[in-house]
């Protein structure tokens, strides 16, 4: 952690419950730079769609992801190997309660281990980094920060969320992941 590595999460889910993940987008950072990133949909365990994330926020239908792979398949033979080549870098996600909730519920239903990965929240990092911004939200600091990305494409929020992360480091003066996190209160946590 002597450096800014890490890597991006962000997923989109179908409904309310954890376990109904239809997208997922990783991006991996080393020096604060992107180097490379990986997207998948996601046939989720129930194919229920609330009808207005449909239309309104994520775009997704049943359609989109009726012949596309179950999340044992997405996580054993995209996700894992992706993370797996930095072993070692943590995950981070904006406002990690909800994509790391999506990982544990998935893995639950799905009777897969937990992968024990540590990660932390760029959502703490933005609130201690710019406490005179009203909103935190991804999509205010995306607009505060010009960044033009699709809100709520997996891939996109990822990219935006390690993009916060590089914009952090900047304004704490640091390129080390460690400093950055103690300068803002924020620890690790695991999976």
């Amino acid at each position: 952690m002597d450096k800014l590595d890490y890597i991006a999460i962000d997923f989109e889910t179908a409904n309310y419950f954890k376990n109904s993940a239809c997208s997922v987008g990783l991006v991996r950072f080393t020096n604060g730079v992107e180097q490379d990133s990986c997207y998948s949909l996601i046939k989720p365990a129930k194919l229920y769609f609330i009808p207005e994330w449909t239309r309104d926020i994520h775009h997704i239908s049943y359609s989109d992801v009726m012949d596309k792979p179950t999340f044992p398949e997405i996580w054993n033979k995209m996700v894992m190997p992706f993370i797996n080549q930095t072993p070692g870098i943590p995950l981070v996600a904006h406002n990690s309660s909800f994509d790391m909730g999506v990982i544990s519920g998935c893995c639950e239903y799905f009777g897969i281990s937990k992968p024990g990965l540590e990660y932390f929240d760029s959502l703490c990092i933005a609130r201690k980094t710019w406490p005179e911004l009203t909103s935190h939200k991804l999509t205010s600091l995306g607009e505060y920060f010009n960044i033009e990305y699709n809100a709520h494409d997996a891939l996109e929020d990822s990219r935006t969320c390690g993009i916060i992360i590089k914009k952090a480091a900047e304004k704490w003066k640091t390129n080390n992941l460690k400093i950055l996190l103690n300068k803002c209160s924020v620890g690790l946590k695991s999976l």
